[in-house]
């Protein structure tokens, strides 16, 4: 007989057909597990799947007395309580740079997006700007790639990949973490020292109380008029009204956002600004990528059952 496994957080069926085939699951479509099962439904659940992001707390974890494991679909584990699930004695996994490329992928994507002026560019031509030789002053001609300075705030898996995305094109890189690490770029011993030297500031920092909104208005003015921020983190580490308010005045020249303080994002003074450009938190959402997260969440469920040791356990 297949073990129960509770799906916590919201996700596309697709998603879980793969894991539906090794285990018994039980789809509580992102609401409290006792508001779609009963006491008795949940007593011997052992396992749960969530999405890293979504906040997952004591109250939750006490719906389930035979809770042993959770199980992140993804890199992010931030919302799990871990003082909770250790007093529990919880194990937590997740799925270690399984999205590591796309990820970074689309941080180049948004860079360049930025920076070429994409989204006006396309606008331009649609309205028919470009046919009727209009004057436009966000149709001039902006700064190349060659040379320009890229910074990158977490050297993880994906600051890694994103680094060597943009030092192939010709990109000077930089980057602080908070440690050093075994990479050919150059080491920022501050933020605020890598935030001044850049030209575009790579967000790829994990969530937590110290990165909490640590790009607030003072490190967004240091990073200056013709500064651009990527965020494919979290958007708990960048101030966002402090960001709409710095775009809006121009004390920066754009950002790249895939990453919100609330998700979804609904429209809102940031999304009418021609100086940014939005995605729906879909760095990750490749075939690939979702495969390969998969792989890691079934292998880690697999072990649980088998009463091993995690092979992607997180260690906090």
């Amino acid at each position: 007989m297949a073990e129960k496994v509770l799906i916590y957080s919201r996700f596309p069926k697709s998603q879980m057909v793969r894991i539906g085939e090794h285990f018994d699951l039980l789809d509580a479509a992102g609401k409290p597990p006792l508001q779609t099962f009963s006491a008795d439904q949940l007593k011997d659940v052992r396992a749960l799947i969530t999405a890293g992001g979504q906040v997952l707390k004591a109250d939750v974890m006490d719906m389930m007395p035979a809770l042993g494991a959770i199980i992140c679909y993804g890199t992010g584990y931030d919302g799990v309580d871990f003082k909770a699930a250790a007093e529990r004695k919880i194990v937590v996994g997740n799925s270690p740079g399984a999205n590591a490329a796309s990820v970074a992928d689309l941080a180049l994507t948004l860079m360049l997006a930025v920076t070429r002026r994409l989204l006006p560019a396309d606008q331009y031509l649609r309205e028919g700007g470009w046919s009727g030789a209009k004057p436009s002053p966000l149709m001039s001609p902006q700064p190349g790639n060659p040379g320009r300075r890229v910074g990158v705030y977490g050297m993880g898996e994906i600051g890694r990949k994103i680094a060597s995305r943009v030092a192939a094109f010709e990109c000077d890189v930089a980057y602080h973490s908070r440690s050093k690490h075994d990479v050919p770029y150059r080491y920022e011993p501050s933020l605020e020292a890598l935030v001044e030297w850049c030209d575009v500031l790579m967000i790829a920092v994990r969530a937590g109380g110290d990165t909490n909104r640590i790009i607030d208005a003072a490190m967004l003015k240091k990073l200056g008029a013709n500064g651009v921020v990527v965020n494919i983190s979290r958007g708990s580490v960048i101030d966002q009204a402090a960001l709409t308010a710095a775009l809006t005045d121009k004390t920066i020249a754009g950002a790249g956002l895939d990453v919100f303080e609330k998700e979804p994002h609904a429209p809102d003074a940031l999304t009418a600004l021609p100086n940014v450009v939005l995605t729906p938190h879909i760095g990750g959402h490749t075939l690939d990528s979702h495969m390969a997260m998969q792989d890691c969440v079934i292998a880690n469920l697999d072990a649980f059952y088998a009463g091993k040791g995690l092979p992607y356990a997180v260690v906090v």
